[in-house]
């Protein structure tokens, strides 16, 4: 029983701790807007790292991108999706973390002329 009571508390904390440090910003404060704006917003939060996690388990193309670097972090990830879908245009998500883990160079990834 103390065993299993500790498992689980070593794996909440490290949960919280990558909501908190890897990139959720979950601590962040989302302004103290009107009824449960916090509230929803934490909500979105935890979706998304839901996702994160589905993707990690399942989807090869998410592992090697998330893997790249020597020190692989989710922040690093999240930073480098955001600067592709401000600078290139993406077909697909396959496309997006075979750009990332290949470099976009490697890739048909187009520059968007808008």
């Amino acid at each position: 029983m103390m065993r299993g009571g500790r498992c689980r508390w070593r794996i909440e904390n490290e949960t919280f701790n990558t909501l908190k440090n890897q990139g959720y910003q979950l601590e962040h404060s989302y302004g103290h807007g009107e009824k449960h704006l916090a509230t929803n917003f934490a909500y979105l939060t935890f979706l998304a790292f839901l996702v994160d996690q589905i993707q990690e388990l399942a989807c090869p193309q998410f592992q090697q991108a998330l893997n790249k670097p020597k020190k692989p972090t989710r922040k690093r990830l999240w930073r480098k999706i955001t600067s592709f879908f401000l600078t290139l245009r993406i077909d697909s998500w396959g496309s997006l973390f075979r750009a990332i883990s290949h470099g976009s160079k490697a890739q048909d990834i187009a520059f968007d002329s808008s």
